[in-house]
């Protein structure tokens, strides 16, 4: 029998669950076996998979499970360095040159586990099967409007906080925005065509934000990205890749430019494809934006768990996504699952 191990999330704010109850009972009756660990920061309540007829387990028990169970999580796991046994379901941020990427492989070539990226769960076409981009480019764009009006009346952002629902979290910003009289001009958007840019998209017109809106027509063979400069806000929305150009960098930084804040929702400052190449490191929930530049001022908000500002909303949607490849966790040698296992057989490297 296969058996999945939904574990307990070790980080700060991190609410999201990939597999809900719903998702859970449809598993339990094709004979797939799934546990729950115990947690105090999950959004959905351990009685409600233990309802569906979940085995719920002690938090941070996976470790010690038999060696055939599949551990399922979302973001990273315990920095504790002890080898990784098991096959491990999760988002890795290990295959673009990240800095904590080749620790975690060296886990799992150490231990002879194996990572099954959820970013690289792909059909196919190249599709990736299930992602939480809509609801991380909603709450970016939200996050860093509100850090806008921060900087334009020398306030400091404010911390930010789990929110019930979108309309809580719509009605936050609507406020601060008429609170302040302030309204950005305009956001440019590249990415457009996405989950995460459509996201951004439709809280920015929630907002009456206008948007100019790029994707792969507009920035390919773009060799000057200089139009940037004359918004108000830029989303990046783009996943990058070696093919990806720098949209900005501290050299194209100038005085006069309208840009103030850059949403990089996308948010990868560890890798060399960055296209947003002005900052280092990731923002959090209580400093959700680095100054990257004073004389003009430009601000970046970075945070790579914007989702979990709605995890009920965006746990419900990215959990419906994924269920279909998740039934066929059988065949964890074929398809979607083949496909995620040799990517992480070529990123793999002799210790």
């Amino acid at each position: 029998m296969t058996h999945i191990l939904v574990r307990a999330e070790c980080r700060d704010n991190e609410k999201r669950v990939g597999i809900t109850p719903l998702e859970a009972k449809k598993l339990l009756k094709m004979g797939i076996k799934v546990s729950i660990e115990e947690s105090n920061s999950r959004i959905i309540p351990i009685s409600e998979y233990r309802d569906v007829g979940c085995e719920i387990v002690k938090e941070n028990s996976w470790p010690n499970t038999p060696l055939e169970t599949i551990i399922f999580g979302l973001k990273e796991l315990p920095e504790n360095p002890f080898p990784l046994k098991h096959r491990h379901i999760m988002f890795g941020h290990a295959y673009k040159g990240q800095p904590t990427a080749q620790n975690l492989l060296n886990r799992f070539k150490v231990g002879g586990g194996a990572l099954y990226d959820i970013e690289y769960l792909v059909s196919h076409t190249g599709k990736r099967v299930a992602a939480f981009g809509y609801w991380a480019g909603y709450a970016g764009a939200a996050v860093t409007i509100s850090c806008w009006v921060s900087q334009k009346t020398n306030k400091r952002p404010r911390i930010f906080t789990t929110h019930q629902d979108k309309d809580s979290l719509d009605k936050q910003i609507k406020g601060e925005l008429d609170n302040s009289k302030l309204l950005p001009r305009n956001a440019i958007v590249i990415g457009s065509l996405g989950r995460v840019g459509s996201g951004v998209i439709d809280l920015c017109e929630k907002m009456n934000i206008e948007t100019t809106k790029w994707d792969i027509k507009e920035t390919t063979s773009k060799e000057n990205f200089s139009e940037i400069l004359n918004h108000d806000m830029f989303f990046n929305c783009v996943v990058s890749n070696k093919e990806t150009p720098t949209f900005i960098s501290k050299e194209t930084i100038q005085n006069g430019q309208n840009l103030s804040i850059i949403g990089d929702i996308a948010c990868d400052p560890g890798s060399m494809n960055n296209p947003v190449a002005v900052y280092k490191d990731v923002t959090t929930w209580s400093e959700p934006v680095t100054r990257v530049s004073g004389n003009p001022i430009l601000d970046v908000m970075a945070i790579d768990n914007l989702p979990s500002l709605l995890p009920l909303e965006s746990s419900i949607d990215f959990a419906s996504q994924l269920l279909p490849s998740l039934m066929e966790i059988d065949k964890i040698n074929e398809s979607v699952w083949h496909r995620a296992h040799q990517t992480y057989l070529n990123n793999m490297e002799p210790i």
